[in-house]
């Protein structure tokens, strides 16, 4: 397993395009709402701009794009709806996946997916054994996942491997036991859609990540928008608790 440097412990490198990026997709269906549309139109719109940021971010040399699909919270949702996005999911792991392979994508699906029907287990499970060995970018879609669940699934998961260190666990010890073990910490968060929350998704992660947040509405976002979200972050100063005199003595520091 991959050791990547924790903000809150160490200062980590911070490169000027995003090496992790961590996107809440919202407003799908208010864009299908000002169309006329059923809301799963906009779901299904929204997969095509999926596509469009997993090419973008390719093409910029982001190596972890981390996309926000289904929160814990969401089953909260219409039935209907609910049963219509699962059936999207299945649909686009079944199209999609051999699109990503052939692009050299690594797919993970995180978060408690017990809930979800065993078809879909299955395909998540394919999916994730046929793109194993690629490493141009790694897409990770959170799916039935929120952020307090992964904090506490870790905490479990410590307590079963190392119960006679209870209370003695170290925050390294927990974030190697996290739905993200596998990637550096997002440099970048966005949310779509006009909101300004981080609604459960990522707590542990986003400690030290720049916040974007843009009216766009997810079907909208396109590789514009991405390089507008990239040209905010790369205007931030990322102390990591330090003062702006410390940054200008560091050696390559404009």
């Amino acid at each position: 397993m991959a050791f990547f440097k924790s903000a809150t412990r160490e200062v980590p490198e911070a490169p000027p395009v995003p090496r992790h990026i961590a996107i809440i997709m919202d407003g799908n269906g208010r864009w299908a709402k000002k169309r006329l549309l059923p809301r799963v139109a906009g779901h299904v719109k929204g997969v095509e701009a999926v596509r469009g940021i997993v090419r973008a971010c390719i093409e910029l040399g982001v190596e972890y794009l981390t996309l926000f699909a289904f929160s814990s919270e969401n089953w909260r949702r219409p039935a209907e709806e609910v049963g219509l996005l699962m059936q999207l999911f299945m649909t686009s792991l079944e199209q999609e996946v051999g699109k990503l392979d052939r692009n050299g994508v690594r797919l993970r699906i995180i978060g408690d997916l017990t809930r979800f029907d065993p078809r879909l287990q299955e395909l998540i499970g394919k999916a994730e054994a046929a793109t194993a060995g690629n490493t141009r970018l790694h897409l990770t879609i959170a799916a039935n996942y929120g952020g307090r669940w992964d904090i506490l699934q870790a905490a479990n998961r410590l307590a079963e491997l190392h119960p006679e260190r209870c209370g003695k666990w170290t925050e390294a010890e927990l974030e190697s036991c996290l739905a993200t073990s596998f990637a550096p910490e997002p440099d970048l968060f966005i949310r779509t859609g006009g909101e300004e929350r981080i609604s459960n998704f990522l707590l542990w992660q986003l400690a030290y990540s720049e916040l974007y947040f843009t009216p766009t509405l997810w079907p909208e976002f396109d590789a514009e928008a991405l390089n507008q979200a990239i040209q905010s972050y790369q205007r931030r100063e990322r102390r990591f608790g330090r003062t702006s005199e410390q940054l200008s003595d560091t050696p390559g520091h404009a």
